[in-house]
């Protein structure tokens, strides 16, 4: 579909996934400056208040840089809300979106029609990340604008659908803004991703190992050393099911091939449900792409990265197509 402003003047059609812990405004300016969107979870934030400060520390900065680089001006920035009854600060995170008009939110773990018609007051976009058609048709009908269909092999919180089938059955019905997550950490990959139907490419894990990312070296270094065979899917650290790093689970004392569950109903990010391991600052998320993922630097290089490998499949394939 044709993109709306802001979003048409992206340098590669690439949204940063919101990181728990790890985005902050430093990671999220950079992405923007690089070109894509850059986003962070509002619970990141601590204490409430200081959301005001990043999100006036973000709009300053971009904008400082949109008037130096005119010819180059930063994407635009999102946040995200988690949307459950655990998150008990919800209407003061929307308030102070509402307050800096953020571009872009991105709902997620429910979906709820005051908060898409609240964003779309002030001009702004909804995308809601959903791990199967079922939700994503009541995130639609509840008022998102977009949807980030979140397939196997994502960082975090992830579904375990192939993104062939989660794509194919939403654009049977759903022609508006799609960003696809799920294992996407190559420019091959963000090109397959279009292919598939989706706008966008949903990217997280790669941007872990960032200069500019607010992670510790250790789990900077478990992405470079990780690959596709070093991640385990399990509910057990927040009650909802997500991937994370077989070697933090290991340091953590936990077998990855025998963990227990947990109960969905006693959701707790972070708790690290019956463990003394915390997640996810001692049981480190990760998606399945990271095998692309060589060193640590900095955002920009990524992004560069990035669009060459996209621009190299995209003539790959038009030679092959000619």
């Amino acid at each position: 579909m044709t993109l709306p402003a802001p979003f048409d003047k992206l340098r590669i059609p690439v949204i940063g996934s919101p990181l728990f812990i790890v985005s902050g405004p430093e990671l999220v300016i950079a992405q923007c400056k690089a070109g894509i969107v850059g986003s962070f979870p509002a619970l990141n934030a601590r204490p409430q208040s200081q959301l005001d400060e990043w999100l006036h520390q973000i709009t300053e900065e971009l904008a400082a840089h949109n008037r130096d680089n005119p010819d180059r001006p930063a994407a635009p920035f999102a946040v995200n809300q988690i949307v459950h009854r655990s998150n008990d600060r919800i209407e003061a995170d929307m308030a102070t979106c509402a307050k800096w008009q953020v571009p872009l939110v991105i709902t997620s773990l429910g979906a709820r029609e005051e908060i898409f018609n609240a964003v779309r007051g002030w001009g702004g976009i909804t995308m809601h990340d959903v791990i199967n058609n079922r939700f994503a048709r009541k995130a639609i009908e509840k008022g998102a604008d977009g949807l980030i269909p979140v397939a196997a092999g994502a960082g975090g919180h992830a579904g375990t659908l192939s993104p062939f089938a989660l794509m194919q059955e939403i654009r049977e019905w759903f022609d508006g803004l799609v960003a696809l997550s799920g294992s996407i950490a190559h420019g091959r990959s963000i090109l397959a991703a279009q292919a598939l139907g989706a706008d966008f490419a949903y990217i997280g894990s790669p941007w872990i190992a960032t200069e500019e990312a607010n992670a510790v070296d250790g789990y900077k270094q478990g992405i470079v050393e990780g690959s596709a065979d070093g991640i385990v899917y399990s509910n057990l650290f927040t009650g909802v099911h997500g991937n994370y790093l077989r070697s933090s689970i290991e340091n953590a004392g936990l077998d990855p091939d025998d963990l227990p569950t947990s109960d969905p109903s006693k959701m707790n990010f972070g708790s690290g449900g019956n463990t003394k391991a915390k997640a996810w600052k001692d049981i480190w998320g990760s998606g399945q792409g990271i095998g692309t993922v060589k060193s640590v630097g900095p955002v920009e290089d990524m992004v560069a990265r990035l669009e060459s490998e996209y621009v190299a499949a995209k003539e790959a394939l038009d030679r092959a197509t000619a």
